[in-house]
């Protein structure tokens, strides 16, 4: 990437002596126009129906052979005013420009710029649609526009999909209208097409969408991206207020701590479909329209998943997660998954599929339980159903395709051996009770459209429905934030969490039910309370009145336990609330406790510290022992203190000298605090020497740590070069053939013209006419 960084620098300086006019360039739209198996005419027709001054930016790809110099870009130039270009590495895209895929090539669009590498080796079918229009998602974003023709595979789909999520546009041609007619079904059949036209209507309606482009240039500067957004909304609250007061009275949720960012761009989108200018006039649109409002509400739960999404993240759930998860399990105890916000299944399958293959070498076969949830009702749908089009499965290898799916008409559907440990149900994470007793929660790529205050919410939840050595796992782009003290890192790079030994801080506000309390109280009153246990009231009094005070404390040190009074030793801090010993300790204990308590860590054995000088003439005895559980390790801190023994006391009583007896006395106190200062400078050479040894050993470990990622980056660098020196061509499949006979139809149809005009020819001239070959025969 650094390569392709440099030459984009090199192009944007040589561009700046354009001025206003390169901004202008970068504010256009972009169509990405993707078509196979009878996609020349299809071309053909949309060019001949599109004016030469719509402002956009017209990108044609479509499946060719890579043998053969494909003449597409001069058949198409007889059929528009607009030039035709096959496009080039480096080539920057003009408005009223067309531009024509070669052959043998992945078109990619970075930065207004068209990037060309030689096609891949790819199992099963080439997505070069697919590619090309994710590219231009990431690239324009809401100006991004999508039309999917004629073509007979299923290319596109899952590039409409990425288009949409970050609202573009998407058109698919009329089934009725188009020469093979599979590849815009599947389309459509995904949901992601905003438009189904035929080819003059779908020119017509870019034309449209281009004249509102033109006045929103007017009235705002869209080299800003969100420019349009944030002119919509501009003292617009209450409006805004009112279309989700409407959604949520209508589907059920409440979007009110979603991203704002998020809803205001897909609000802004279902606007331009409608051509309408002002926020006010979609709030009174909707009420009139109620099938626009489930329109808005499936906008805003656009579903973007796949299968084995992030690999690393699958084989790290197997390295790590499943046998801990496994390890001294009853063999008759189910292990029991939690996928939130599964949308159409894939990361549900795909956990379902990784687990099936660790416990192929498991000696005990657990039953699975595998809970799938998410507030889309259609996406629940899909997900049960488990049928997937070839292009949703690229990432599965051969073996598990083979495996885990049954191939049916338009794709492969799961298997019942997979599909039959999964359990898909609507559920809205916010509002409706978790599951309990789980052993992995799976959340991915959904904390990131939630306000914090929300993520703040769903933690608690997780950390509640986990078991002790549970686990979650989240999506690259997310973290616990705050929640630190409800679960740690176990594979940072991976997003994988352990639940935290700590007392559940969920607040339950679900619906309530009156009947439940209504029963609960008349078991109270008809049901005698159960008798006093004697041993039981014995062992409370004693912990209350004879046990030290004390606390149990995690391996950072975060208490999760108060144990008695604990007010004379701790203290809370002033500013930000933590429940961390060390800052809650009072300053004479501070020094004394972290000692013991790193003795306590290295040496596994409790630690025993007497005669700590507190104020008021206190003197504090500390233990602390050790407490294991699992791999976990935990601190029980005992206080006990007593009063101090004043030397002074024991002195004689002397009337007659009382000059003497105050010299004494001063002397014994000088002596008591150099005891005291010599005691406490000993305790301070001993921290300062457990952290220098601290020091050191962490300092060799990060040397290992990078002598090991040196050699790592070499093996990686050495295995780039392999997969470099790897590319082969492959031949070309039945639609470029397709495409091949197509563009010789028209040569033929040419042909077959000029034929019939020699042949018009010579029957109408009234002269006798001789042939010769060259031999003059």
């Amino acid at each position: 990437m650094s390569s392709l960084d440099s030459q984009l620098e090199k192009s944007s300086n040589s561009d700046l002596a354009l001025g206003s006019e390169q901004d202008t360039q970068e504010s256009f739209a972009i169509v990405g126009i993707g078509a196979s198996a009878g996609g020349l005419e299809s071309f053909t027709q949309l060019l001949r129906s599109l004016p030469n001054d719509t402002g956009m930016g017209f990108v044609l790809i479509q499946h060719l052979a890579p043998q053969y110099n494909s003449q597409l870009s001069e058949i198409l130039q007889r059929t528009t005013q607009m030039p035709v270009t096959e496009a080039v590495e480096g080539m920057r895209i003009a408005p009223n420009s067309v531009y024509v895929i070669p052959p043998n090539t992945l078109m990619t669009l970075d930065q207004g710029i068209l990037r060309l590498e030689p096609r891949p080796i790819t199992r099963g079918k080439y997505m070069a649609i697919d590619r090309f229009f994710s590219s231009l998602a990431a690239d324009r974003g809401q100006q991004a526009i999508a039309v999917v023709l004629s073509g007979n595979n299923e290319d596109g789909t899952a590039g409409l999909g990425v288009i949409k999520s970050v609202g573009g546009i998407t058109f698919a041609q009329e089934l009725d209208t188009a020469e093979f007619p599979t590849m815009p079904m599947i389309a459509i059949a995904s949901g992601y097409v905003d438009f189904v036209l035929s080819i003059p209507e779908i020119a017509a309606e870019l034309v449209n969408i281009s004249e509102k482009n033109s006045i929103s240039e007017a009235e705002t500067d869209l080299s800003q991206p969100d420019d349009i957004v944030t002119t919509i909304f501009v003292d617009n609250d209450e409006n805004l207020k009112i279309i989700l007061d409407l959604l949520h009275k209508a589907m059920g949720v409440d979007f009110s701590y979603y991203k704002r960012g998020t809803i205001k761009r897909r609000i802004s989108r279902r606007m331009g479909l409608l051509h309408l200018q002002e926020l006010g006039d979609y709030t009174t649109y909707l009420p009139k329209n109620p099938s626009e409002i489930e329109k808005l509400y499936n906008d805003i739960l656009i579903n973007v998943t796949g299968f084995f999404r992030d690999p690393d993240a699958f084989i790290a759930l197997q390295q790590i997660a499943f046998p801990v998860i496994c390890q001294d399990r009853s063999p008759e105890l189910p292990i029991r998954i939690w996928v939130a916000g599964c949308s159409t299944g894939e990361e549900v399958y795909s956990i379902a599929m990784s687990l099936l293959e660790f416990m192929d070498d498991q000696p005990v076969k657990y039953p699975i339980q595998i809970f799938a949830t998410d507030i889309s009702e259609a996406a629940i749908n899909t997900a049960r159903i488990g049928i997937y089009s070839h292009n949703l499965l690229t990432d599965v290898s051969p073996e598990r395709l083979q495996r885990f799916f049954t191939p049916v008409h338009g794709g492969y559907q799961i298997g019942k051996t997979v599909r039959q440990l999964c359990v898909f149900a609507r559920q809205n994470l916010t509002s409706d009770p978790p599951f309990s007793r789980l052993d992995l929660i799976s959340c991915r790529n959904m904390l990131i459209y939630l306000e914090s205050l929300l993520q703040k919410k769903v933690m608690p939840i997780f950390h509640y429905a986990l078991n002790d050595n549970g686990f979650l796992l989240l999506g690259s782009a997310e973290g616990i934030g705050n929640a630190t003290d409800l679960f740690e890192v176990v594979d940072k790079k991976n997003r994988i969490y352990k639940r935290k030994l700590t007392p559940p801080r969920m607040k339950f506000n679900f619906v309530k039910s009156n009947y439940v309390k209504e029963v609960s109280n008349l078991i109270k009153r008809d049901e005698p309370d159960d008798e006093p246990n004697l041993e039981q009231l014995a062992d409370q009094v004693v912990l209350r009145d004879y046990a030290p005070a004390g606390v149990i404390v995690n391996a950072d040190l975060e208490i999760l336990h108060f144990r008695g009074q604990t007010g004379q030793y701790l203290e809370a801090s002033a500013g930000k609330a933590s429940l961390n010993l060390l800052k809650m300790a009072r300053p004479e204990l501070m020094l004394e406790l972290r000692s013991a308590i790193y003795d306590a860590k290295h040496q596994d054995t409790s630690i025993h510290r007497d005669g700590i000088q507190m104020p008021q003439g206190i003197v504090v005895k500390l233990d602390v022992i050790p407490l294991k559980q699992s791999k976990d390790i935990y601190f029980l801190v005992l206080f006990e203190s007593h009063p101090q023994s004043s030397p002074t006391n024991l002195l004689p009583v002397a009337v007659t000298v009382p000059k003497i007896e105050s010299r004494k006395a001063k002397q014994t106190e000088t002596n008591i605090d150099i005891a005291q200062l010599t005691h406490e400078l000993a305790k301070t050479k001993e921290y300062l020497r457990s952290i220098i040894e601290t020091l050191e050993a962490t300092n060799q470990d990060l040397k290992i740590t990078g002598e090991e990622f040196l050699s790592t980056n070499e093996e990686l660098q050495s295995t780039n070069e392999e997969l470099e020196t790897a590319k082969e061509e492959v031949q070309a499949t039945n639609e470029e053939l397709i495409t091949i006979n197509s563009e010789l139809r028209d040569r033929n149809v040419q042909l077959h013209e000029v034929n019939n005009d020699l042949q018009n020819l010579l029957t109408s001239v009234n002269i006798p006419i001789l042939m010769l070959s060259g031999d003059l025969k």
